[in-house]
């Protein structure tokens, strides 16, 4: 049995107003709500990138960073963050550390779909494997850091909009590599 997935509401200021569906909030005049993006860092130096699935309802078949997703009424962030990793990727998190708590955006797909998010930023390390839930992820692959800077730069239309956007504030790509 699927239950519903609920987002938090917010005002401007970041307070929180209430909840709702997930299913039906994400349209051409989204409200502000709460979500969360996390970028998984390798021992090597490197961090995850993944592919949505061309299924996604938005932005599908872009790059971005490693999973993101909605924290739930009530639910603690990291859990909600390790939550989402387990799903999509199939990878239990170490180390979840919450790096750009204030990143904020607005973007529309070219479907008209509006992502309007305040959207804290994590890191976090891998343990195992990475297992990709095709329904969300239908590529990843384990980048250097000067790689990514370097797609940001050149390719941002390749991207997600929240990437893309956020790259300047993670502190991970500051230019001075990790």
């Amino acid at each position: 049995m699927t239950t519903a997935e609920s987002v938090i509401l917010l005002d401007d200021d970041g307070a929180r107003l209430g909840t709702a569906d997930k299913a039906t909030v994400h349209t051409a005049e989204t409200p502000l709500h709460l979500a969360f993006s996390c970028h998984v860092l390798g021992p090597d130096g490197t961090v995850l990138v993944t592919r949505r699935a061309l299924s996604k309802r938005t932005w599908p078949g872009v790059w971005t960073n490693s999973v993101c997703g909605h924290p739930g009424p009530g639910e603690d962030p990291t859990d909600a963050v390790r939550r989402r990793a387990r799903f999509e990727l199939g990878l239990e998190l170490e180390d979840v550390e919450l790096v750009v708590p204030d990143f904020r955006y607005r973007a529309t797909d070219a479907s008209g779909v509006v992502e309007n998010e305040i959207c804290p930023i994590w890191t976090a390390r891998a343990v195992g494997d990475v297992r990709p839930n095709p329904d969300e992820v239908m590529d990843h692959a384990w980048v250097t850091l000067d790689a990514l800077r370097r797609a940001v730069d050149a390719a941002p239309w390749a991207l997600s909009p929240w990437l893309v956007s956020s790259a300047p504030a993670l502190p991970f790509l500051d230019g001075g590599g990790s």
